[in-house]
């Protein structure tokens, strides 16, 4: 169906109806919950005992805040909400704007608001509120491809919040926004060409980043991860652990909080970024397959919502919030077996934090939303 037909025919109730209480994915549902579910284990056992034991606690908090966006975004029918999309953005940008005047400094970074009972950090809803954007924006294009106009206007758009968030600084989640970008322009119809041209920009612009954007301790990852003994005890500290991590969990690991690396604090900020590692050295091989199984079902599954979706905005929203998490899944798992340069991205549902958690039950809300209703009219 052309975009002007559909869009004119469609007038969609905003609230949810009970008939699609059966269209709903309640696979996807447990999936995301065992997921959850893996990550409180793995944050009770890096942190009991420690200055941070009560972590977990929080992170149950944020499950079930969580699970309650889930539901409030299954039951508001996306197209209504990408509507408002644009009143939703400009909010994600007064809450980046209020994180750099007003906002909690933290490990060399001013990324949380703190608000009375917990710290909301904007830039993790950013990556939904985009995706909804740019899903709303795409769909409007009446060509068969996105032109370099069109790119350009969808750069815009990821441009302003990315610049806000790599301020704070947080180079590894205005990443994540990228990858939004390209999700959907590629389900779009992009043509090779301009993506060739894009990886040419890309590669020519890269000494200029690394002269004058890049950070002496973003060089320095990037340089430890080639050689991590360049400084065993610094920069490359965090590689070298989460590598031993991973290797001493063999085929069934040592048990649950059995793990050395975790326990005994060698590993950083374990319940974090390196959550994996930990997982991996209690957990093993095999508990690490379970976890990439669940993983790869959420993801399978989605995709085949974007192709079951019953418009383009649909499709769009699905493939876009999709883009990046399939990102932060695979760099976080890499990252945790020490294949790619550290950066500060969290392993989505496992890692400890509240916002990054209710952000993406909130973005599956969505997906789970396109899903439900592709049979409505």
């Amino acid at each position: 169906m052309a975009a002007a037909d559909w869009a004119v025919s469609r007038k969609p109730d905003a609230m949810f109806e009970r008939r699609l209480f059966f269209q709903v994915d309640w696979l996807t549902i447990a999936a995301l919950v065992v997921l959850c579910a893996i990550g409180i284990a793995m944050i009770f056992s890096t942190t009991h005992g420690g200055p941070n034991s009560g972590l977990y606690i929080r992170q149950l908090y944020a499950i079930a805040i969580g699970l309650a966006a889930l539901f409030v975004c299954l039951m508001i029918d996306y197209r209504v909400l990408a509507d408002h999309a644009v009143g939703l953005y400009v909010l994600v940008l007064v809450l980046l704007v209020v994180v750099l005047l007003f906002g909690k400094a933290g490990g060399g970074a001013r990324r949380w608001i703190p608000l009375p009972f917990f710290a909301l950090q904007p830039s993790e809803f950013a990556k939904v509120v985009v995706a909804l954007l740019l899903a709303k924006f795409f769909d409007g294009i009446r060509r068969a491809s996105p032109s370099m106009t069109d790119l350009a206007i969808g750069g815009a758009i990821t441009a302003v919040p990315f610049l806000l968030i790599a301020k704070e600084p947080d180079l590894g989640t205005a990443i994540t926004l990228v990858t939004i970008l390209v999700g959907i322009a590629f389900v779009a119809g992009l043509r090779m060409k301009l993506v060739v041209i894009l990886l040419a920009a890309a590669v020519l612009a890269s000494p200029l980043i690394w002269r004058y954007v890049l950070r002496d301790y973003q060089k320095s990852r990037i340089s430890t991860f080639i050689d991590p003994e360049l400084d065993p005890r610094g920069a490359g500290y965090q590689q070298i652990q989460a590598r031993i991590s991973v290797g001493s969990g063999g085929v069934w690991g040592k048990g649950f909080l059995k793990g050395t690396q975790g326990q005994l604090r060698f590993l950083p900020v374990a319940w974090n970024d390196f959550v994996f590692s930990v997982y991996a050295e209690e957990q093993g091989l095999v508990g690490v397959l379970v976890a990439l199984a669940l993983y790869l079902f959420v993801i399978v599954r989605s995709i085949r919502t974007a192709r079951l979706a019953k418009d383009r905005l649909g499709a769009y929203l699905v493939m876009g919030f999709l883009s990046a998490f399939m990102f932060q899944v695979l760099y976080n798992v890499t990252m945790a077996a020490g294949l790619v340069p550290v950066r500060g991205f969290t392993l989505p549902l496992m890692s400890s934090g509240g916002s990054s958690l209710i952000a993406t039950l909130a973005g599956f809300g969505l997906v789970l939303n396109v899903r439900m209703r592709r049979f409505t009219n």
